[in-house]
């Protein structure tokens, strides 16, 4: 069984990271780091109760959450997300961990594994919005830029009304997105009325980054980390499961098909529920293989 969990700061370049411990006194299995973006610590709270026999890590990336920039930076790199977990793994003990990555959080787990191999044992990467090395890379690229300025001009609710309409589209993405007609951001429980704030962290911090990341598929072949791709059993043609098969593709590697869809860890979390049950048993077979 595992402890109740310990929150922790630690000072990085730029960011004081927050992160919580829940500590199994007796397992010899390595450290899982479970962790998301823009997602925080929150949301790993139901799958985390499914590995109480292991010490589980979660964290709050940088300007997120509990995570406050210093650097007074606007945008959050991959590169960046990926030294900080360098550094909390080694505030950690050094590893070798073993990681599940969600979304943005398995495009900072694949910047990490490329540049600190050694510090992580196995990388479960679900889902990532590797937007690069899709088959209609030009329009997916586009459609993301098209989200970025509709929030610059519009604000929040129009800007993730155009997000959930392209991150739930299946197949590939129309070149003419931009010029489609917008969902009502009243029709998804978005607001309408423009705060005039622009410090979200998906649209401001960390969308652009996230999906026009190249990475080093070079690297992480060499890696001597097991990387396993995860893709959700309910999101086939979605752009994040797509890319999820042309990431593994690109290494070489089958994915892994989880219950549920890209939350599908989720026990209720932001309203959003998976099947976490089931995506904890795969996720242990995965660990376990």
């Amino acid at each position: 069984m595992t402890s109740e969990p310990k929150s922790h700061t630690l000072e990085v370049p730029g960011a004081t990271l927050a992160y919580d411990v829940r500590e199994s006194a007796t397992s010899t299995a390595a450290t899982l780091l479970m962790i998301g973006s823009p997602m925080d610590a929150s949301g790993f709270a139901s799958l985390a109760g499914h590995f109480q026999d292991r010490t589980v890590v979660t964290y709050d990336p940088r300007g997120i959450g509990r995570s406050r920039r210093t650097d007074g930076g606007a945008e959050s790199t991959p590169e960046q997300h990926g030294d900080d977990l360098h550094r909390l793994i080694t505030a950690l003990g050094g590893g070798p961990v073993d990681i599940f990555a969600s979304s943005g959080g398995a495009v900072n787990g694949l910047a990490l594994v490329a540049r600190h191999p050694e510090q992580v044992r196995m990388l479960v990467a679900h889902e990532p919005p590797a937007a690069q090395v899709l088959p209609d890379r030009e329009q997916a690229l586009g459609a993301v830029a098209d989200i970025r300025q509709t929030y610059d001009r519009d604000g929040f609710g129009p800007a993730m009304a155009k997000f959930i309409a392209i991150s739930s589209l299946r197949g590939p993405i129309p070149t003419d997105f931009a010029d489609l007609p917008v969902p009502n951001p009243a029709g998804l429980g978005m607001p309408t009325e423009d705060d005039g704030s622009r410090d979200d962290v998906l649209f401001r911090q960390n969308l652009m980054t996230c999906t026009h990341y190249q990475h080093d598929f070079e690297a992480l072949r060499a890696a001597p980390t097991r990387i396993v791709v995860g893709v959700g059993a309910e999101s086939e043609g979605e752009m994040a499961h797509r890319a999820g098969v042309a990431v593994a593709e690109r290494l070489g590697t089958k994915p892994v098909t989880f219950p549920s869809h890209h939350g599908g860890f989720l026990g209720g979390e932001f309203g959003y529920k998976g099947d976490p049950d089931a995506f904890a048993v795969t996720l242990r077979q995965v660990l376990e293989a």
